[in-house]
């Protein structure tokens, strides 16, 4: 099978013959979807394992919530919510990614054992992230971002939101690059629900091949977000909540698959495992 445009190989991590699942681990108490539930060190690694049982292919754990309006937690704190979580799936053999926009964070998390930073910031909230990870010589996610989810910047403004997302990303690989890290261990995510509003995802969805056209894996993390909410809700209606929107995950997980992304990033794991596989079975029947 020809490979997709945005799947590619990243450089550090194992070649799948289909879109990769990254599963998420929260270890937070205010998650939009799942805060408190997995807080505690041990619930939160049996749970990351339970998704490793489900189909993910690596874990993503974080220890800072991304949600709109949340207060940001010092690093003292997100240390020890992430690093004896990363520390226990490694030790069970677990491929684990570590979701934080702290350098400091990312060092520990990477001396315990992940293997790829996903930083929401893509490196622009801390500047000390790039060299951490160019030193580490690790996977980078990139993601989209216009800043922290308050005031203004819940809400971004686009004119042409695949164009400007599109210019942005290119931008900021540049300088990751810049800063020293291989190119090829570059991954990038379109920002979902960051700074953009229903029509915004949905666009950007729909045109995955332009941002795929930078080359590089695309990570699709689209998990229970606001847009899927407002989709099912229809005109007029409530958006059922966020762990009710696990079907309308797997079916974006389906599309971002076949649309060729390199992996999708999801709480619940088994209905998008399903899924993926489905698409890799639909494009091997080309």
């Amino acid at each position: 099978m020809t490979t997709l445009p945005g799947r590619g190989r990243v450089a550090g991590l194992p070649v799948w013959d289909r879109c990769a699942v990254m599963g998420v681990v929260n270890v937070t108490p205010d998650s939009f979807s799942d805060g408190g539930r997995y807080f505690d060190a041990t619930t939160a690694v049996k749970h990351g394992l339970g998704l490793v049982d489900e189909g993910a292919d690596l874990v993503d754990v974080g220890g800072e919530s991304t949600r709109p309006g949340a207060a940001r937690v010092d690093a003292a704190e997100e240390l020890r919510r992430v690093v004896p979580v990363v520390r226990g799936l490694v030790s069970e053999g677990v491929l684990v990614s570590v979701d934080t926009m702290r350098a400091e964070v990312a060092e520990r998390a990477l001396e315990a054992g992940a293997v790829l930073v996903n930083d929401v910031s893509g490196g622009l909230a801390d500047p000390g992230m790039i060299p951490v990870v160019a030193d580490a010589g690790v996977p980078f996610v990139v993601m989209h971002w216009r800043g922290f989810l308050q005031g203004p910047n819940v809400r971004g403004v686009y004119r042409d939101v695949v164009d400007e997302v599109t210019r942005e990303l290119h931008a900021r690989v540049a300088a990751v690059v810049a800063g020293g890290i291989a190119e090829d261990r570059v991954i990038l995510d379109p920002g979902l629900g960051f700074s953009k509003d229903v029509e915004h995802d949905l666009t950007l969805l729909a045109h995955l091949e332009r941002l795929a056209g930078l080359g590089r894996p695309l990570l699709v993390a689209a998990s229970r977000k606001r847009f899927l909410g407002r989709v099912l809700a229809g005109s007029g209606g409530s958006p059922p909540p966020a762990r009710e929107r696990d079907a309308a995950t797997a079916a974006v997980s389906a599309i971002a698959a076949h649309g060729g992304a390199w992996a999708v990033r999801v709480h619940e794991v088994r209905a998008t495992a399903d899924a993926v596989r489905v698409a890799r079975a639909v494009e091997g029947a080309r």
